[in-house]
């Protein structure tokens, strides 16, 4: 039937017209961060606050972190005996990145697709009692994927630093998400084993943020600075 075949042909060009399909997009991978894509996600603006116990958010549910700078900043009450655990982790053992606490120090591992583990690691031994952690991630720029240096703070003090060597542009994990607190699902990071990694102490909340929210001279966040941002967004 030939002239169906046009006929329906000439309405599929007419309607992809009116609604403002053409031209036609078939890049796959750009398409999937928001970013490049151009879609909107469920997070407005630069920073983020996620309270403890927060699990398996989505990607789109989270402030996107891919190729540039930004931080992670998080309040945690470490138990006697010492830290050990997940404070927040995205992504899973085919990718992401996860902060935590290994032998009472800070530690940080970025997941580059499975196939190899970028790991940094604080110096000092945290105290029992009630502390802000924080990393910084300064992205080397120069197009998408690339790596930058990650510092470690503990109460605005530097505590460690490193470099990784490349990042995921486009997605972390399909359907692992971000945890706050544990790492929920498939390991980030091979210093944990899954289902059994959940932080030991408190993580009374966790900030990300992004671009030039993420820098700040004191590597320390105000809680009252904190509240009047959230509050401000409502």
């Amino acid at each position: 039937m030939p002239d169906k075949l046009r006929e329906l042909q000439r309405l599929w060009i007419i309607e992809a017209t009116r609604n403002k399909v053409l031209p036609i997009d078939d890049r796959m991978f750009e398409k999937i961060n928001p970013d490049t894509a151009g879609r909107p996600t469920l997070v407005k603006g630069k920073t983020q606050l996620l309270a403890g116990g927060m699990s398996h958010l989505g990607e789109n549910c989270v402030l996107n972190l891919k190729n540039k700078s930004h931080s992670v900043t998080a309040a945690i009450v470490v138990p006697q005996g010492g830290a050990e655990g997940v404070i927040i982790a995205q992504g899973a053992d085919i990718g992401g990145w996860s902060l935590y606490a290994k032998g009472g120090k800070l530690k940080y591992c970025y997941n580059w697709g499975g196939f190899k583990h970028f790991m940094i690691e604080g110096a000092s031994v945290m105290a029992p009692g009630e502390h802000q952690v924080r990393m910084e991630f300064a992205y080397a720029g120069g197009g998408l994927g690339k790596g930058g240096k990650v510092t470690l703070y503990v109460d605005g003090q530097k505590d460690g630093e490193g470099e990784v060597g490349a990042t995921l542009a486009m997605i972390f994990s399909a359907d692992d998400g971000l945890d706050v607190g544990k790492d929920g699902g498939s390991a980030v990071s091979p210093d944990y084993k899954p289902g059994n990694n959940s932080f030991n102490g408190k993580v009374k909340g966790v900030q990300l943020a992004i671009d030039e929210a993420a820098e700040d001279l004191d590597h320390l966040l105000d809680p009252a600075d904190v509240i009047r941002m959230a509050m401000a967004r409502q």
